[in-house]
């Protein structure tokens, strides 16, 4: 009866544990991801220009680094290249 009694401690206390620990590690996950891969689908997006449109020229584009940046359309993606394309591309005023 012991044996069976420290086994269903040890189950709720894991289990318990187990229960708050995926959603926490699903949370962090998604709050390092760089990439908001749904909307790039969307939006057709694409690591090269489109002739002479491209994400450096865009209104939307958010300029970040030498190689990446983000995009007003794409929140959370911090990886959109200043060379890209989407369909969602729009001149910026002159």
């Amino acid at each position: 009866m012991e044996k069976e009694a420290s086994a269903r401690r040890n189950f709720v206390k894991f289990g318990g544990a187990t229960l708050i620990a995926v959603p926490l590690a699903a949370w962090t996950n998604r709050s390092l991801a760089a990439k908001n891969d749904a909307l790039r689908t969307s939006l057709k997006y694409q690591d090269k220009p489109e002739g002479d449109k491209n994400c450096a020229n865009c209104l939307q584009f958010v300029p970040g680094t030498a190689t990446a940046g983000g995009c007003k359309l794409m929140p959370g993606d911090t990886e959109i290249s200043p060379k890209g394309y989407c369909v969602a591309w729009a001149a910026k005023p002159k």
